[in-house]
């Protein structure tokens, strides 16, 4: 009687929230400022609406949460919270509810400063449905607690936190278990980390996370953006090594132009440049077929394209992919099935296409002016922005 009894209170409970949950998404909320301490931020609204950031504001998806000199820490429907130290900034780009919580899904973006995660324990968004994205890196979520620090570069700095009840070093030493494990992904590489106060720092998004280091006599009250002036030792050790490793891979930072005496390097000899010459008189215009070179180009012309469209590789109108010198843009071709576009310049900007997508991104920016980039090309998506 006792277990029919606890059973009917059990399922009360769980329909009592789901109404509250679906109540809530009526009111298109899908949150809000739990708490709020110093001088209150700002929610910007994709509608252009700014609002401010002040105690039981509601949040609603695709909002751009900004702290100024204040703190203030975000309650969602499933329970999962973030706390955001001063100068931080936050867009949450995706927050789908859904009866089937296989269907439900979240994601956001750690622009800047410090901001502090931790899951819901209602299980209405499953951990593996969560994403977490930052300038430098991809954070999946297979642990309820960890925080970023991300500076005016973009640099990331991942910290995994201890369980709710660690919440010092005697009773990590103890026993107490970290909170679960996350993962930080980019396109140099992937790092996992399974212990409490593991933390790595990821530079830029082609360069690997460094090794994991655990941060010794590091308490939740410390982590702030003072990370941002002042790293860990652990982590600045571990930058070191992973730049002394990258110095040896042969790539760009072996190169010494200063070990080059050019100065030695011998002329050509008179007979070699005697070979080496070419004129006119050299060339017997009877013996070359102009129609058909121009046929065996335009074939071959064709049957590239064909196997491009075939293969589905994406091409740029009138630019090559890597870094735009007229806009400061890195255009990457392949990132997890994605075209990314990324600028760390006096102003940042982020995007992912999905590959395959045709379309231009027109950007007015006060520093370099007004540049076009053409996907494919410029026909079908449009992104303009504007940057002052």
């Amino acid at each position: 009687m006792h277990q029919l009894v606890l059973n009917r209170a059990t399922n009360l409970l769980a329909l009592v929230l789901l109404i509250a949950v679906t109540d809530i998404y009526a009111a298109e909320n899908i949150g809000g400022v739990s708490e709020q301490s110093g001088k209150p931020g700002s929610i910007v609204r994709t509608t252009g609406e700014e609002l401010t950031a002040q105690l039981d504001t509601g949040i609603q998806s695709y909002d751009n949460v900004e702290t100024e000199n204040g703190r203030l820490k975000i309650e969602f429907v499933d329970q999962t919270q973030i706390s955001l130290t001063e100068h931080t900034l936050v867009e949450i780009t995706e927050y789908v509810f859904d009866p089937d919580p296989s269907k439900s899904k979240m994601a956001m973006n750690f622009v800047a400063g410090t901001a502090r995660f931790a899951t819901g324990g209602l299980g209405i968004v499953p951990k593996e449905n969560i994403m977490i994205e930052t300038p430098t890196a991809t954070i999946g979520i297979r642990g309820t607690d960890f925080t970023t620090t991300v500076d005016e570069l973009g640099r990331s700095l991942v910290i995994l936190l201890p369980d709710a009840n660690c919440d010092d070093k005697v009773k990590l030493e103890e026993g107490c278990k970290p909170s679960g494990s996350i993962t930080v992904t980019n396109a140099g590489g992937v790092v996992v980390l399974e212990e409490a106060f593991q933390a790595v720092m990821v530079s830029t998004y082609e360069t690997p996370p460094t090794n994991p280091v655990t941060l010794i006599d590091l308490d939740l009250n410390m982590i702030d953006n003072m990370f941002i002036v002042s790293k860990p030792e652990e982590i600045v050790q571990a930058e070191e090594e992973q730049a002394e490793q990258l110095k040896g891979d042969g790539g760009l930072l072996d190169f010494k132009g200063l070990d080059v005496d050019f100065l030695e390097i011998a002329d050509l000899d008179e007979q070699s440049k005697q070979e080496l010459e070419f004129t006119e008189l050299d060339i017997n215009f009877l013996e070359i077929d102009f129609l058909r070179d121009l046929l065996e180009v335009i074939e071959e012309a064709d049957a590239l394209a064909e196997q491009e469209e075939q293969t589905g590789s994406d091409r740029l109108v009138a630019r090559n992919f890597g870094l735009q010198a007229d806009n400061q843009f890195n255009i990457l071709p392949d990132v997890d099935g994605k075209v990314f576009f990324l600028r760390q310049a006096t102003n940042r900007v982020q995007i992912k296409l999905k590959k395959g997508t045709t379309g231009q991104i027109f950007v007015d920016d006060k520093d370099f002016g007004q540049t076009t980039i053409c996907l494919n090309n410029c026909e079908g998506v449009l992104i303009n922005i504007t940057q002052d």
